[in-house]
C-alpha cells in the first residue's frame, strides 16, 4: 500500500453524527464526575438526546458539565454500526435490536482504533518487510467491518491487538531511531525512553522531546507549552488537561483526536494533518 492511500484511510476515520443513531449517547455507561454531571446506565439514552438523534445542548456541552462528550471520538464507528452492520435500522424503530446494537458499537470502535493506528504506521517511511506485515493486518481489520452483529459479538479482539501492538512498536522504533541519529549531541538511549512515565503535572515547557518514547505515559496536567514533540510516540499517553499551547506535535506518532480533545491548546499548537483542532481551544 502506498503512503498516500494509507494517509487517506487514516484521515477518513471521523465521526459523522448525521448517519448515526446517537449510539455514543445511548450505548455507553456514564458515571458522574468532572466530565459528566449525571449517571447514565449503558443502553439508556442520555436525557439530552433528541428524537432526531441530535443533542439539544450540543453548543453548550462544556458549560453544562458534559466535558466528556466533547472529548469522545468514535472514529466513525457510529455510522458503520448504524448504516452497515444494522443496515439503517435504528434502535428506536426496532427496539428488538437495541441491546445487540449497543454491544456491537464498542467493538467496531476498537476495530476502528486499530485501523487508524495501522493506516498511520503505513503512511511513514518504514522497512518494506514491516510495511508488508502491516498491510496484511490492515486488510484483516477492514474486513471485520463487514461482519454481521452475531459474528462481531464472538470476536476475540486480543488476537488482533497483540500482533498489531508488536508491529506498531517496531514501526515506532524504526522511525524514532532514524530521527535520533540525525539529532545533534551525544546519544543515550535512556534519554529517549520514557514509556509509561509518571509525568503528572511535570514542567516540560519548551523541552526538546523529539523522538521520545512516551507510550502510555501519564501526562495529565503537564506543562508542555512550546515543547517540541515531533517524532514522539504518544500511543496511549494520557494528555488530559496537558497544556499544549504552542507545542509542535505535527509529526507525533499515533496521536488520536480523543487525546487532543482532552488537552489544552491554542492556534499556535501544530497538529498532524489527520487531527482537527478542537473548537474549545479557540474559546
Amino acid at each position: 500500500m502506498n503512503k498516500e492511500t494509507a494517509k487517506s484511510i487514516r484521515k477518513s476515520l471521523t465521526a459523522d453524527c448525521t448517519k448515526c443513531f446517537g449510539l455514543c449517547c445511548t450505548a455507553l455507561n456514564i458515571v458522574a464526575s468532572s466530565d459528566f454531571p449525571i449517571n447514565k446506565a449503558a443502553g439508556t439514552p442520555c436525557k439530552n438526546l433528541q428524537s432526531d438523534y441530535g443533542c439539544q445542548i450540543h453548543s453548550d456541552l462544556r458549560e453544562r458539565g458534559f466535558k466528556g462528550c466533547t472529548v469522545f471520538d468514535c472514529l466513525g464507528a457510529g455510522q458503520i454500526v448504524s448504516q452497515v452492520t444494522f443496515k439503517g435500522q435504528s434502535w428506536r424503530e426496532h427496539p428488538e435490536i437495541g441491546d445487540k446494537m449497543f454491544q456491537v458499537f464498542p467493538i467496531i470502535e476498537q476495530i476502528h482504533e486499530m485501523i487508524a493506528y495501522t493506516a498511520e504506521a503505513l503512511s511513514y517511511d518504514i522497512p518494506h518487510a514491516l510495511s508488508e506485515k502491516l498491510s496484511v493486518q490492515l486488510k484483516e481489520l477492514q474486513n471485520l467491518q463487514s461482519l454481521d452483529a452475531e459474528q462481531l459479538l464472538t470476536l476475540d479482539l486480543v488476537l488482533y491487538r497483540f500482533p498489531l501492538n508488536k508491529l506498531l512498536s517496531e514501526t515506532s522504533k524504526a522511525i524514532r531511531e532514524s530521527l535520533i541519529a540525525k539529532l545533534p549531541g551525544t546519544k543515550n538511549a535512556k534519554d529517549y525512553d520514557h514509556e509509561r512515565a509518571n509525568w503528572f503535572g511535570k514542567k516540560l515547557m519548551g523541552k526538546d522531546l523529539r523522538a521520545v518514547n512516551l507510550r502510555g505515559a501519564y501526562l495529565i496536567a503537564a506543562d508542555m507549552r512550546n515543547a517540541d514533540l515531533r517524532g514522539a510516540d504518544l500511543i496511549g499517553a494520557d494528555l488530559r488537561d496537558a497544556d499544549l499551547r504552542g507545542a509542535n506535535l505535527s509529526t507525533s506518532l499515533f496521536l488520536t483526536q480523543m487525546q487532543i480533545n482532552s488537552a489544552k491548546g491554542d492556534m499556535r499548537t501544530k497538529l498532524p494533518s489527520h487531527i482537527q483542532r478542537p473548537s474549545h481551544w479557540m474559546n
